[in-house]
């Protein structure tokens, strides 16, 4: 009787010590910890330069920085470009990015950017838009909220329609998209009839001939298809203006990360992020002229002293006054700081920004 317990004793010790050792296996094949995943808002298309450059780069080099402890995720259709600023405030996604412009009123220093005759591509005006808003802007709050990652401007805006122009004045009573910010100035003085929309929704509306044109930069021309749909493309000398946009973070979400990893994003963002936006946006612009050329879309290169170059010189005078006077009542030093902007820009050499 006692041998029979004792080789009971024994099986039931030997399950518990290979229960136990399948028990460390298994979890000794589990990593040794679990990533977090940083879930980013988008809305343009999957294929869109934003979307296959930007941001996976961004998450390329936040996942090395964190040795793997933080990823990036894209989240796709979470509604209108405007709605990016709350979905990340209300933390129903973890970070995102938008144009300045679908939210008017709330943002006012980001048409520094904006303003006419900067002279620099989308490089050179996203490293010197992020050093004078961090150095004049940031006590402003206007992102209040929101932790800011990185600004940056696309190319220079552009002129595209269904039908060529010869002149400014054929765009009088036009039905053209406008985006919001300083677009809106520009649309007035040229007595456009204006119609606000996203630029996800362009094509649609060029196809279904709600409007007659857009302003956008290049890059648009085949990213969002617009060869096929606005066939004519105007260039005017240093574009009409640059369009503001951000990238932001919940600072929740950073707060609740390991200080270390927090601290590491920080450093893979800020002037970093925009120099590669501004660079991906770019590089946009000309491949996409590459392309519209080859697709036979007509395209006019205004020269320097032609007569359209010489009558938006005198339309778009005194705009950025204006744009100063608008933000008089902020504590902030509107002028010097765009001309801190304008010296930056223009005098920007590649390898003295952030890498």
């Amino acid at each position: 009787m006692k041998t029979e317990n004792n080789k009971k004793d024994t099986s039931m010790n030997l399950k518990k010590l290979l229960a136990t050792s399948s028990l460390m296996l298994s979890l000794g094949a589990l990593p040794a910890f679990a990533a977090t995943e940083m879930r980013v808002a988008t809305w343009l298309p999957p294929t869109h330069p934003q979307n296959t450059d930007v941001l996976p780069t961004w998450g390329k080099w936040i996942e090395e920085a964190t040795e793997g402890r933080v990823t990036l995720k894209l989240e796709y259709n979470m509604g209108h470009p405007k709605d990016m600023f709350a979905l990340v405030e209300d933390g129903v996604v973890d970070a995102s990015w938008t144009f300045h412009g679908y939210v008017p009123g709330r943002f006012r220093l980001t048409q520094i950017v904006e303003q006419p005759g900067l002279g620099a591509d989308a490089e050179a005006a996203s490293v010197a838009y992020w050093r004078v808003y961090e150095k004049y802007f940031t006590k402003a709050n206007e992102h209040d909220g929101l932790e800011l990652m990185g600004l940056f401007t696309h190319a220079p805006g552009q002129i595209q329609t269904a039908n060529p122009i010869s002149s400014l004045a054929d765009l009088r009573g036009m039905k053209i998209r406008l985006g919001g910010g300083i677009q809106g100035e520009l649309g007035g003085r040229m007595e456009v009839t204006p119609v606000n929309a996203p630029a996800s929704k362009v094509y649609e509306m060029m196809q279904q001939g709600v409007i007659d044109g857009t302003f956008l930069p290049v890059c648009e021309q085949k990213t969002l298809r617009l060869s096929e749909v606005a066939p004519n493309l105007t260039l005017l000398p240093g574009g009409m203006y640059l369009g503001s946009f951000a990238i932001f973070a919940n600072p929740d979400f950073l707060d609740s990360l390991d200080p270390k990893d927090k601290e590491a994003i920080m450093k893979v963002s800020g002037e970093k992020l925009s120099q590669m936006a501004g660079q991906v946006w770019d590089q946009c612009g000309v491949d996409a002229l590459k392309a519209s050329r080859e697709a036979g879309v007509n395209v006019v290169e205004v020269g320097q002293n032609d007569p359209m170059a010489k009558q938006f010189q005198t339309l778009s005078e005194g705009m950025d006054k204006v744009w100063i006077q608008s933000v008089s009542d902020l504590d902030v030093d509107a002028e010097k700081a765009l001309q801190e902007l304008r010296d930056t820009a223009r005098n920007y050499k590649p390898n003295v920004a952030a890498n």
